[in-house]
C-alpha cells in the first residue's frame, strides 16, 4: 500500500471510531420520549392570559 493510502485508511478508521463514540455518548444521555410518564408541566393548566394572547392578531393591531 502506498503511504497516502495508509494515511487515508488510518484517518477513516479514526473518523468512524469517533462517530461511534459520539453516537454512543448521545444515546446514553438521552431517553426515548415514549418511555417517559406524563410530566406535571404538560398536565398542569396553562396561564389564563395565554388563551387571550392567541386571540389577538398581530397584523390587525397596526
Amino acid at each position: 500500500m502506498k503511504r497516502s493510502k495508509k494515511i487515508f485508511v488510518i484517518v477513516a478508521i479514526l473518523f468512524i471510531l469517533t462517530m461511534i463514540f459520539v453516537g454512543y455518548d448521545i444515546t446514553t444521555r438521552t431517553s426515548f420520549p415514549g418511555s417517559k410518564k406524563l410530566l406535571k408541566e404538560s398536565i398542569a393548566p396553562s396561564e389564563p392570559n395565554a388563551q387571550d394572547s392567541l386571540k389577538i392578531d398581530s397584523l390587525q393591531e397596526k
